[in-house]
């Protein structure tokens, strides 16, 4: 069995943890990204970590010439797991036709590709956006999918819909669609971690920069939702979990043990965090004291979600580990390692 996977945007955020696990566990990886939300200094990052640098490709996955031209060079791929994309809920909702185009031409040229070029297996990067929000809590994998709140979120929904569809129509081709809560912190050697270009579009990004000085003050987006303090609630997963999820899926599809030709989990906790409280837990697992003042409601947020895990718990043998403060101070630590504070 080949041990070779392609993962797109795997010199981003989740992509570079996952890269880590995947290579921990004995596969060669291949690196698709075109670098527009990330920098080339993660491969020698991603090579200290495991002792072994990945393969690397630079080029935007919407271009099918160069996709068809990238699999004829690496014929021995045995599985993709797809993580390139435009991320920004904000951006998105400024931007839809760029959404709709970077998201879903990319998913639909490595599709054809698969079909192709046999390769029987895709792990995809969705997210409980899908779930838009939902009417009771947790979601579960029954849950309803709702419209989503940006065009983000529907490009998340609509890659499912044609994973689904394509994985019924074709023989031979599985896909496993993890649907993602919110990704925290960062591996604990402070190596990689997460790095937006320019301004922040998560929170806890905008806690650490804020801690380090870079912005004046943290900015919380509404605290007149009906919560308990007033602010949004998430699920917060460690990255270096969620990132074990990715290589669960793969083995899972390696071996063939997967029920049916397309199957999707919720990847979380299973624990809500308010914004408030996520802020406070951070004072008191680094002792750095924050500036923060409270804002209007930004577009496409939602008020409150987390997770049910227990079918991805049971059904992939998967659970999160990491407390939410360990997490918290590994994203400080790495924060600290690129602005080289002491």
């Amino acid at each position: 069995m080949s041990k070779q996977i392609l993962v797109t945007g795997g010199t981003g955020y989740i992509g570079s943890h996952t890269v880590v696990e995947l290579q921990n566990e004995g596969f060669n990886v291949v690196i698709v990204d075109d670098l527009s939300n990330s920098g080339i200094e993660v491969l020698d990052a991603i090579e200290k970590i495991t002792g072994k640098r990945p393969a690397f490709e630079k080029f935007n996955l919407t271009d099918q010439d160069k996709t068809n031209a990238f699999f004829e060079k690496y014929p021995g791929i045995a599985a993709i797991v797809h993580f390139a994309a435009f991320k920004a809920v904000g951006e998105s909702v400024e931007k839809p036709l760029e959404y709709y185009h970077n998201n879903l031409v990319s998913l639909m040229n490595l599709l054809r590709s698969m079909r192709e070029h046999k390769i029987p297996d895709m792990v995809f990067s969705s997210s409980c956006t899908v779930y838009g929000q939902p009417e009771k809590l947790p979601v579960t994998e029954d849950t309803p999918r709702k419209p989503a709140e940006s065009p983000y979120g529907n490009t998340k929904a609509v890659s499912e819909d044609i994973m689904r569809d394509f994985a019924r129509a074709t023989e031979g081709i599985n896909c496993i669609a993890l649907r993602y809560f919110n990704p925290i912190g960062a591996h604990p050697s402070a190596l990689i971690g997460e790095l937006p270009v320019g301004v922040p579009n998560n929170l806890v990004p905008f806690i650490t920069q804020t801690a380090a000085g870079l912005r004046d003050e943290l900015k919380i987006f509404g605290d007149d939702y009906n919560t308990p303090d007033g602010t949004a609630i998430r699920d917060y997963i460690n990255v270096v979990d969620l990132a074990k999820a990715h290589v669960v899926a793969i083995n899972r599809l390696l071996n063939n043990k997967q029920k049916a030709s397309y199957e999707f989990f919720n990847i979380g906790t299973g624990e809500g965090y308010s914004v408030m409280q996520l802020v406070k837990a951070f004072i008191k697992v680094t002792g750095v004291n924050l500036k923060y003042s409270v804002v209007g409601r930004r577009a496409g947020d939602i008020e409150k979600i987390w997770a049910d895990t227990s079918y991805a718990n049971n059904e992939l043998g998967w659970k999160a580990e990491k407390t939410l403060e360990e997490t918290l101070k590994s994203a400080w630590e790495w924060e600290k390692h690129v602005r080289n504070i002491r």
